[in-house]
């Protein structure tokens, strides 16, 4: 395993491996003896990032999320343990009422539900402290200022250890983080976006995002990154779900543009040269990059883990890299 620091207050930062789990789907549709021997398989190949949220999975029994927390909890408790795994959590998007969404009721980013919600997430997970907290969607309702004040709080406190964002336009990121640093306070230091080799268009408009697409890594984003190198990306969704590589999977209706044939042909023809499956260059051309890039990939089976495992060890030549990434 390779891993990167996250974070740059030495009271706050940490190193994680360059590979994150996600536990979205764990305690719901990937059942719990499934889910523990992934997440052993995981840390005993030394992964040490794991992700989840306070609303995983609603979407499967109509409920308000929480059961990808408490099967963590679970897990934690019963292999002891303790603050060398990392587990990251997000809060803003849980229903407010079962059979309710994010769209339509969403707990949102009110200082009273920020402490609250980070609470029940620690009871849940059975931790003290969380490691990284994200703000998962926007919530416009709410004084930027008041969200910014009601995170550092937590961190204050030391019940919450570094900060993230998800899902946000980049001006409410940069206008959060300015807001921090006038007043003295920790501010996002993790993105956690949509990012992989395919590119999206970005102007289909969706529910949670009417004028185009906002949760993906477009060229914002990387700018941004680059320009703010105390930043980090972590990229979920970095395998599109398998639909790389699964006849079964097709790709999402706003990867179908002109530009993506001849992304998915170089793909293939690195993974051709290297011996590797196309999922593992996805993932070692994100590992490897010069921005700092973390991919967030969920597994439902230690054999899928094993496989984005061995990308970690996958070393690019400077020619694939520049071929991967010119193009287009």
């Amino acid at each position: 395993m390779k891993y990167r620091t996250i974070g740059t207050d030495p009271k706050t930062r940490r190193e994680v491996s360059v590979l994150a789990l996600g536990a979205m789907l764990f305690g719901s549709v990937t059942d719990e003896k499934t889910s523990f021997a992934i997440l052993d398989r995981y840390v005993e190949a030394g992964g040490t990032f794991i992700d989840t949220s306070d609303n995983y999975a609603f979407w499967i029994d109509g409920s308000q999320g929480g059961q990808s927390e408490e099967l963590l909890g679970r897990w934690r408790r019963s292999r002891g343990i303790g603050d060398e795994i990392v587990i990251a959590t997000k809060l803003g998007a849980r229903p407010l009422a079962p059979g309710t969404g994010y769209i339509d009721n969403p707990e949102g980013l009110s200082p009273k539900v920020i402490r609250e919600s980070a609470e029940r997430s620690r009871d849940r997970l059975g931790v003290e402290k969380i490691d990284l907290l994200y703000a998962h969607i926007e919530d416009r309702t709410v004084p930027l200022r008041d969200t910014v004040e009601g995170f550092a709080e937590l961190v204050a406190e030391g019940t919450v250890g570094l900060l993230g964002v998800s899902n946000h336009a980049m001006w409410r990121v940069e206008r959060a983080r300015a807001l921090a640093a006038a007043a003295g306070l920790p501010g996002y230091e993790v993105l956690q976006y949509q990012h992989s080799h395919l590119r999206p268009r970005t102007d289909v408009p969706q529910p949670l995002f009417p004028e185009g697409n906002l949760g993906n890594a477009g060229a914002e984003l990387l700018s941004y990154l680059k320009a703010e190198p105390s930043l980090t990306l972590v990229a979920y969704s970095p395998l599109l779900t398998g639909a790389y590589v699964r006849q079964d999977k097709p790709l999402p209706p706003d990867f179908e543009h002109p530009g993506t044939p001849a992304r998915l042909a170089v793909l293939r023809e690195v993974a051709k040269e290297t011996g590797a499956t196309v999922n593992q260059v996805v993932l070692a051309w994100q590992t490897g990059g010069r921005l700092p890039v973390i991919p967030l990939a969920g597994a439902s089976s230690v054999a899928q883990l094993d496989e984005n495992l061995a990308a970690v060890d996958l070393e690019l030549t400077e020619d694939q890299r520049a071929l991967l990434d010119a193009a287009h």
